[in-house]
């Protein structure tokens, strides 16, 4: 029996096309509460971001691919912090590279610099660019994520030499999620259900992004979306149609959830 769902937002819950909450996922995420089904968000999007879903209540927040988990009124179940020597050779390597790197901590944000792809990924998930400032000022802060705009064939170097604390969740060729490693989506579910205590097995999970792939691999049921890559739908039990195709209820439905 499922007792937790975990649902990815963008792509998933909201479409990539209308920037919006489909009415049919709506109507699903309202019967799962009714039957007493417990859903959760499971983003890389910071608390402050998580702002797409109308109002729409879940019992708790996986935010930031796991950094940071916390209840419906915002207590703290697990916060996962980059080490401060990544954050040392990260500010550094900021120097002499025009890569843009955003530091999240505090329920705040800051990017080292804004160029074509930090627009273009903001237009993408409609967010708002972060406050410019230099790199120095991650120093000394408890960051839980950082976000990196540069393409795949730097990965080796900067995780090879720079953040060796730390692992991607990427799902763009040009962007990068970047979080300490051990922490993932699938550690945040891990750390929601010990505090409701509830099991793996009465899990389930909805993603279409390369960072929801080890959630998906991880819960007791994992569902991709249509609208995901071959390498996604591959890590899913379940494919089921696209977020504008009514993929979540679809889904619910098959598996005679609702």
């Amino acid at each position: 029996m499922i007792k937790a769902i975990f649902f990815d937002i963008d792509g998933t819950l909201v479409s990539f096309n209308t920037h919006k909450v489909p009415e049919s996922t709506k109507q699903a995420l309202q019967e799962l509460r009714n039957k007493g089904i417990k859903i959760f968000i499971a983003t890389g999007r910071p608390q402050f971001l998580v702002k797409t879903l109308g109002d729409i209540e879940f019992d708790g927040y996986i935010t930031l691919n796991g950094a940071h988990c916390f209840t419906a009124d915002h207590k703290d179940i697990y916060k996962g912090m980059i080490p401060a020597e990544d954050i040392e050779r990260v500010v550094e390597y900021t120097k002499g590279h025009d890569y843009p790197f955003v530091f999240v901590h505090d329920n705040q944000w800051f990017i080292t610099k804004v160029d074509k792809a930090v627009e273009d990924i903001a237009k993408l998930i409609e967010i708002s660019i972060p406050p410019v400032k230099p790199g120095e000022e991650a120093l000394g802060k408890d960051i839980l994520q950082i976000m990196g705009y540069f393409p795949t064939a730097a990965d080796e170097e900067i995780f090879g030499k720079i953040l060796t604390h730390c692992e991607t969740m990427r799902w763009h060729p040009l962007f990068a999620d970047i979080i300490n490693r051990g922490t993932s989506k699938s550690r945040g579910i891990d750390e929601v259900i010990k505090h409701y205590g509830i099991k793996l097995e009465e899990t389930m999970a909805f993603g279409d992004g390369g960072n929801d792939i080890n959630m998906l691999e991880h819960a007791g049921i994992g569902v991709a979306m249509g609208n995901a890559s071959d390498k996604v739908k591959a890590a899913a039990d379940y494919i089921t149609s696209s977020v504008d195709e009514d993929g979540i209820i679809n889904a619910l439905r098959h598996f005679n959830i609702l």
